[in-house]
């Protein structure tokens, strides 16, 4: 266990160090950082080798380099696109001369000033006119350099890291709080890591660790620092991922010994009513997926399955096999989908297979009548209605099952593992299901559903033809509504994306907005338009796309709520604006909004004149493969985990210290690490509940539980 000074060292919070305050806390605090402890454990996005500075004399075009030197002049250029402004220094050290640009960030004026000492990193470009450049590089003014209370340099002279900047830290003040916070620390640190998994891993202490991760010693490897490839590394992102895997496995362990109250057995009648309620044959995927849903039924254990299928694939009919098969042996069932459009939907869709059978299909949403809601509910309680479909209003208060055996969620990431939670409560340890079209990369499979069994889906139905994906410049704009109006002449339906991002929404939804009405008045004037976007009001919202998946509106000007959330099978052609702007796995669940239906479906990528190396990698990438398993591979190794899942809501839980890819290795090695240890002697009283605790604390909203 810890000693009292450093627990208190470590749980200290930040507000309290020197240089932060309240306003500089709350910015920590909308990253996860609280404590300490917290702040230790974010770490450095890379690190510069400020003891040996490479000299502006020796730079070389195409190389990314680190450079001290003293601002000579500095000052904005204007340009001749409107509104584009330049502002560019000129840097000298004691070799020569070379001048910074910084492209369309007109706000540096007022941040660099001549005499001024800087550090700046960045690439080296050779100039039109001649001579080389750095542009848009890192920067950090050094010229009020302070040093640690033994008279060590804190931001020159060493190896220093470099901060993500947080609100208003900067890199440079980051540095000083975390210099300040490791000064606060204990001689020594006790170590969360059991003595035996300690002993075996041979690494530093955590004390020694934590302090070498952030300012490491002279002579340390830049490239094994930026690769994280030091023992002091290495040793926290094996700290971070043990516990991880220690409260899966605790997790899993649990599960395993609860029991259902009623199993559920498959007999030849079961069989048969299945075969009678198929409407065709199911895939060889499809199968195997249902075979290993159904075995899990019968297992005297609850489910805790995900069931992953790219769009198309089927696996909503496999779902409600499954819910044949827990209906027919009397108990009710769960269907919840992220919105009330597609709850909608589902439930007529569910209502049409099962007519078939001796079951039926209610429907229970948020703006259901008072009146009709209460009978809903009241059949939900005493057993009428076997099957109920519906959104988060399924996990509500005065919602009752009889005897509920199986709960289905779709689009899993959509629903907070409370919701989830609830609504296992609300029947005896009911089987779990859920089903997600974003499928996992094989690489965090084991990580991000460490808890959950895996079936997969990766065969198309018969019938269903690949979206024609095709990447055009803006200087293609006519002739891509051109393709957009033959299909409206065909009796087709059109979706428009426009993107909207936190940091530039309200012009974004000003762009969508005028897009809606250039398109009406202008482009489409005998066409029915469309808005849809996140800002409405949800029954609005709601009715507008119900308008459109009844045929009301011929196109839709949409941001990204219609990426899961709706089901139109006449829509055959979508435009995405600025696709560049877009993540891959996102535009492959945007373009999965078309090409439902059996007629051909196109999906038009339009991106700005000048397109990123990184963004044309995304959109070739989706143009190349209409398989969402391997774009999302290709997306993991584009992005890195960090981007590919989020938000907590995915089921993926947001490391601090370790990269799902960068460190899938240590991840293995800390699952060995971690199974040992929980069948080994040391895994008892308080040290297991403290390893316990600290997993709910860090671990806790991830996987289905």
């Amino acid at each position: 266990m810890r000693s009292a000074a450093a627990a208190d060292a470590l749980q200290t919070p930040v507000q309290y160090l020197k240089g932060v305050g309240p306003r500089r806390a709350g910015d920590l605090a909308s990253v996860g950082v609280q404590t300490v402890e917290d702040l230790l454990l974010t770490l450095p996005r890379r690190y510069d080798d400020r003891a040996i500075l490479q000299s502006i004399r020796d730079l070389r075009p195409g190389e990314a380099t680190t450079i001290s030197g003293t601002v000579l002049s500095c000052g904005l250029r204007t340009t001749r696109r409107p509104g584009f402004r330049i502002f560019e220094m000129l840097v000298q050290d004691a070799s020569g001369r070379v001048r910074v640009a910084f492209l369309n960030q007109a706000f540096l004026k007022d941040v660099f000033a001549a005499r001024q000492q800087v550090v700046l990193h960045g690439r080296v470009d050779r100039r039109p006119t001649g001579g080389l450049q750095i542009t848009n590089p890192d920067h950090e003014i050094v010229s009020d350099e302070e040093d640690d209370a033994r008279g060590e340099p804190i931001h020159t002279g060493r190896i220093v890291p470099v901060y993500e900047k947080i609100g208003s830290l900067t890199p440079k003040s980051l540095r000083r709080v975390v210099h300040d916070a490791l000064q606060r620390l204990p001689a020594e640190v006790d170590d969360p890591l059991p003595d035996g998994v300690r002993r075996s891993l041979g690494a530093p202490p955590r004390r020694q660790a934590l302090a070498e991760a952030h300012f490491p010693p002279p002579g340390t490897s830049i490239d094994a620092l930026d690769r994280f490839g030091t023992p002091a590394q290495q040793r926290l992102v094996f700290e971070e991922f043990f516990f991880f895997q220690v409260g899966l496995l605790l997790r899993r362990r649990e599960s395993d010994t609860r029991v259902k109250p009623r199993r559920i057995v498959v007999d030849d009648r079961i069989r048969q009513a299945a075969r009678d309620l198929l409407p065709f044959r199911l895939t060889g995927h499809q199968r195997q997926a249902l075979k290993e849903i159904v075995e899990d039924l019968q297992r005297p254990r609850p489910m805790n399955r995900l069931l992953q299928g790219d769009v198309g694939s089927g696996k909503t009919i496999v779902a409600l096999l499954a819910a044949l098969v827990a209906m027919e042996n009397g108990l009710q069932v769960a269907f919840m989908a992220p919105t009330e459009i597609l709850a909608e939907q589902h439930h007529a869709s569910i209502s049409r297979v099962l007519s078939q059978s001796r079951f039926a299909a209610a429907l229970l949403t948020g703006t259901l009548p008072a009146r009709t809601r209460r009978e809903a509910a009241s059949r939900i309680a005493n057993g009428a209605s076997q099957l109920v479909v519906g959104t988060h209003a399924l996990v509500q208060g005065d919602v009752r099952f009889r005897a509920l055996g199986l709960a289905i969620v779709d689009e899993q990431h959509r629903f907070g593992v409370v919701q989830r939670a609830i609504l296992r409560d609300k029947g005896l340890d009911p089987d779990v299901l859920v089903m997600t079209a974003t499928p996992i990369p094989r690489t965090l499979a084991l990580t991000a559903y460490g808890d959950l069994d895996v079936s997969e889906i990766r065969e198309r139905l018969p019938g269903r033809h690949p979206v024609k994906t095709q990447i055009r410049s803006e200087a293609r704009r006519t002739e891509t509504y051109d393709l957009v109006r033959t299909e409206l002449r065909a009796g087709r339906q059109a979706f428009v994306v426009c993107p909207l991002v936190e940091e530039s929404e309200k012009l974004d939804l000003r762009a969508a907005t005028e897009m809606a009405a250039e398109l009406q008045a202008r482009v489409f004037p005998d066409a029915r338009v469309g808005l849809v976007h996140g800002r409405m009001a949800t029954a609005e919202r709601e009715r507008t796309m119900a308008a459109f998946a009844a045929g009301r509106i011929d196109v839709l000007v949409a941001t990204t709520v219609i990426e899961v959330g709706i089901d139109v099978p006449n829509a055959t052609v979508m435009v995405i604006e600025q696709a560049e702007r877009f993540g891959l796995a996102q535009l492959h669940q945007l373009r999965g909004r078309v090409g439902r239906g059996a007629a051909r479906a196109c999906c038009v990528l339009m991106h700005a004149a000048r397109l990123s190396d990184a963004a044309g990698a995304r959109l070739r990438a989706l143009a190349g493969t209409t398989d969402g398993f391997e774009i999302a591979e290709r997306d993991l190794e584009l992005r890195g985990p960090g981007d590919f899942f989020g938000t907590r809501q995915s089921g993926v839980p947001l490391f601090r210290v370790g990269d799902l890819l960068r460190d899938h290795r240590l991840m293995e090695e800390a699952r060995r690490a971690a199974a040992a240890w929980i069948d080994g002697a040391e895994a008892t009283g308080p040290r297991l509940d403290a390893v316990r605790g600290a997993w709910t604390r860090r671990f806790g909203l991830a996987g289905v539980a």
